[in-house]
């Protein structure tokens, strides 16, 4: 928590009229939801765009609640989140799989609003299927603070502004303006202090100037742009200055232009010594990675390497976008292992629309020659991407819950189809020189595979 439990019965403040001079009268609750789901692991997963949000409000009282929250990491910083089964809800009863509400007990956040006074609630959203921990949120804020102005933003609002209205929320925001709020904003650094900052989470670029078919990144970044360097090294100071061990980078487009952009900024890591470790859950464009940058990177101290693969074959990596293709990420394997790193990984796409022309078999047994381990992501149909809109034909992207990875993969493709290609995944990780236990922290890869942690709330 970073506020005082004072002035629980106070008088609420006229949120539209709050000025700086007065705007540390406004209390404002900042949650990152619980999740209903298949599967949810904590893959370096931090609310960090919520946290930057609250970042721009220090001129207020401040207080978070997070309900993801690992209770034990591994030595990367990834863990496992609390969770309980319940019901599938209607649209999800035909998929043969468990499923779980993950997150702190409900109990704790209704003890945070019993013992304190809130003018705005402001509640993260993230994939569009995980509406019903917001939903359970929205809930529990209206029954025990009815008073309380209830904000919702993030990524699901800005795919489904319509459907998010649904939840009873007194306001919506899409996309990235936080003007409409109404409130003084400032340029302050992400609110880190009020969570655990073990791991935290970066942005040195905002957007992605590619354009994969699968991909909602342009819906919701319509333009790429670098961040101040400098910016972005205060951040990572601050984060060690509160204890952060490792850090994940949330760009979606982390190569691009790095002359300009990241060259700087490792340059100026390896001057600042940090002993942090950095990772690259999002996803990097192989394309981009040449010799000098995966030396540079590996110095800087960057511990795992994650490549955005999903196909070998040619006409359906063409047809998608064109981001990287099978030579370019043969190529960036051999660079990274030659640098001395020694945790690469390739994500290979499943369940998406035109999987016919993936022969995803190949694909995974490309990667792993190579010397990739191989993770599969599972695909979400989005609305507004053109590969998630072409799914109109197999299910109802009106209804959120049909966007889920799991489901919609298991649908398209059938269990036994999927499991073959686990039971291959495992196998040729299995093989690698050096092997370990096989990777147990699924990637959550939403719009299109990245963790989109970082917009608005």
């Amino acid at each position: 928590m970073h506020a005082s439990d004072a002035n629980s019965c106070a008088k609420p403040v006229s949120w539209e009229t709050a000025s700086p001079v007065y705007c540390h009268n406004v209390n404002l609750l900042f949650v990152n939801p619980p999740i209903y789901d298949f599967t949810a692991f904590d893959f370096w997963m931090r609310p960090y765009g919520l946290l930057r949000v609250a970042g721009r409000f220090r001129a207020c009282e401040l207080t978070t609640f997070d309900y993801l929250v690992s209770r034990q990491r591994d030595a990367f910083g990834r863990g496992n989140f609390d969770r309980e089964p319940v019901a599938r809800p209607t649209p999800l009863a035909d998929i043969p799989r468990r499923f779980y509400r993950f997150g702190r007990a409900r109990k704790e956040f209704l003890e945070v609003l019993s013992g304190k006074h809130f003018d705005a609630v402001l509640v993260q959203t993230v994939m569009t299927y995980w509406y019903p921990g917001v939903r359970e949120v929205v809930e529990d804020v209206r029954r025990l603070q009815p008073h309380a102005k209830i904000i919702l933003g993030g990524v699901y609002c800005s795919l489904c502004p319509d459907h998010a209205r649904s939840l009873g929320a007194d306001q919506v925001l899409e996309g990235l303006d936080l003007r409409p709020l109404g409130l003084p904003l400032s340029d302050g650094l992400p609110l880190w202090e009020s969570v655990d900052a073990q791991v935290g989470v970066l942005k040195i670029t905002e957007g992605c100037p590619f354009r994969c078919t699968y991909c909602s990144v342009p819906l919701v970044y319509p333009n790429f742009v670098g961040r101040p360097v400098d910016a972005c090294i205060e951040e990572v100071r601050f984060l060690a200055r509160l204890g952060a061990r490792h850090i994940a980078f949330y760009d979606d487009a982390l190569l691009f232009q790095p002359e300009r952009i990241l060259l700087p900024f490792l340059e100026a890591m390896l001057r600042q010594n940090l002993g942090i470790s950095f990772h690259t859950p999002n996803a990097l464009n192989a394309r981009f990675i040449t010799p000098e940058i995966a030396r540079l990177m590996v110095r800087a101290g960057f511990k795992t390497f994650f490549l955005g693969f999903e196909s070998s074959e040619y006409q359906w990596q063409r047809r998608t976008g064109g981001k990287v293709y099978s030579e370019e990420f043969a190529s960036a394997v051999r660079s990274l292992r030659e640098a001395g790193a020694s945790s690469i990984t390739a994500y290979v796409i499943i369940g998406h629309p035109n999987s016919s022309e993936q022969d995803l078999e190949a694909s995974i047994r490309f990667a792993a020659a190579q010397g990739a381990r191989i993770m599969l992501s599972e695909f979400a149909p989005i609305p507004g991407t053109p590969d998630g809109e072409a799914c109109r034909a197999y299910t109802g992207l009106d209804e959120p819950l049909n966007h889920n990875k799991t489901a919609f993969t298991l649908r398209f493709l059938g269990p036994e189809r999927v499991n073959h290609l686990k039971a291959l995944s495992r196998e040729v990780n299995c093989a690698l020189p050096g092997s370990q236990e096989p990777i147990r922290f699924p990637q959550v890869r939403v719009p299109d595979r990245k963790n989109t942690y970082t917009q608005c709330l």
